[in-house]
């Protein structure tokens, strides 16, 4: 998990999709970088209104923190995917 903090250290592309995101997302237009945020922003609210529907707000807590340590890879894999989609998102529409 720790090793995602360097990840950009020795990229020959000049950075990871994290880094990439932020640039996009701080250079963008100010309009378009706001509907990504809000769409990822009502997704996460979405996504945790699913979990509070079976779990409560201490086990959901929980339950991401052991998915985060037993799933690191995992997890950071699909931040990254997440991280490009968002980033296409708003590229696409700075058009």
């Amino acid at each position: 998990m720790y090793e995602a903090l360097f990840e950009d250290e020795g990229d020959i592309f000049g950075g990871s999709p994290r880094s990439k995101f932020m640039d996009v997302i701080f250079n963008a237009n100010r309009s378009v970088a706001e509907g990504e945020l809000q769409r990822l922003i009502e997704r996460l609210a979405a996504m945790e209104k699913l979990l509070g529907q079976t779990m409560d707000d201490a086990t959901i807590d929980r339950t991401i923190k052991q998915l985060q340590f037993e799933e690191a890879d995992a997890v950071n894999d699909m931040a990254k995917e997440l991280y490009i989609e968002s980033m296409g998102n708003v590229l696409s529409q700075s058009e």
